[in-house]
């Protein structure tokens, strides 16, 4: 059945496929087919296919927050690749495989703000904003002004307000079937030269905290936002703890002695409670085992249960 695909223009595939590569973790089993479309049409063609023949399938983007099984995945893994910036004074176009960074770094040198705070994130436009991805202060869904998209039968467009961005989350996590093609965002003049300033010492500390050798999606948890905490629990937390109503799921997970765990070569950071990484051997069995260890040791202590910011690709089996 597979045979067809490599049929569609501007689709590109590879059988048995190790989705280690293609993941910032480092780990996955092969997907019995990888194919990456770098046009529309290739991918709405090959998600019609997919539904025409009812195969599973997974969409997926540049891999920063994805954890692969180690079985990998019996079907199609599809990637939308198609990348591009268009700059027309303050708004820029985006495609949704476009390198987050390359995205920054030229509003940046073109002198517009509103990026900047993202630099050093990995990842595809795509992502960045079905993840609502933000950093400092400062999330995607602010500069959001439209968005495009497939819904499994026709290409519609969509406001910042319908997206429905809350913190790291949009209406396209509730409509996982929505695959984004691309943004229009509205930004605002400044100078380049201290946007750079701005860009270049966050990148200076995200380096130091997750280096760029380093096999990890950044932090594994999402931040709690202190209005939706137990009142007693909240009226505990410090206020040097508390950034932008956010209370940081290191706090409790450092409480719960998270620092420096380990599973196999799949280990908790000494210098930081909220960032797993794989050494260089690590599965996903031991990955999820000790997310889970972790989700339990934060609910017996603190009553709340901790929400991944990763997402699982997955065999329809398990």
């Amino acid at each position: 059945m597979f045979s067809r695909l490599p049929a569609i223009l501007n689709l590109q595939v590879l059988e048995g496929a190790p989705l280690n590569r293609y993941t910032r973790f480092g780990i996955g089993g092969d997907a019995q087919l990888l194919a990456d479309a770098t046009s529309e049409d290739a991918l709405i063609g090959a998600l019609r296919w997919i539904a025409e023949n009812k195969l599973p399938h997974a969409v997926i983007g540049g891999g920063t927050n994805l954890i692969a099984d180690d079985s990998g995945f019996p079907g199609i893994v599809l990637r939308y690749a198609a990348s591009g910036v268009e700059i027309d004074g303050s708004t820029v176009h985006v495609k949704a495989g476009t390198v987050l960074q390359d995205l920054v770094d030229q509003t940046v040198a073109h002198g517009l703000q509103g990026l900047e705070t993202m630099t050093g994130i990995p990842g595809w436009m795509g992502g960045a904003i079905y993840g609502n991805a933000g950093a400092y202060g400062h999330s995607i869904s602010e500069i959001v002004q439209t968005v495009r998209f497939f819904d499994g039968g026709r290409v519609r467009e969509i406001g910042n307000q319908d997206c429905e961005f809350r913190y790291r989350e949009s209406v396209f996590k509730s409509h996982k079937d929505w695959i984004i093609l691309s943004a229009t965002l509205r930004l605002h003049p400044a100078e380049s030269s201290d946007l750079r300033a701005t860009a270049e010492g966050i990148l200076n500390i995200r380096n130091q905290k997750y280096p760029t050798t380093m096999r990890c999606a950044g932090s594994i948890f999402k931040n709690l936002l202190l209005s939706e905490l137990p009142e007693s629990l909240a009226k505990q937390i410090p206020e040097r703890v508390i950034r932008e109503g956010k209370v940081p799921s290191a706090y409790f997970l450092e409480l719960a002695g998270a620092k420096g765990m380990s599973n196999g070569a799949i280990r908790v950071a000494d210098y930081h409670a909220n960032l797993i990484y794989n050494e260089g051997s690590g599965t996903a069995l031991a990955l999820r085992q000790i997310i889970g260890e972790l989700k339990s040791r934060v609910c017996d202590r603190f009553g709340i249960l901790l929400e991944e910011e990763v997402q699982y690709v997955s065999s329809p089996r398990s």
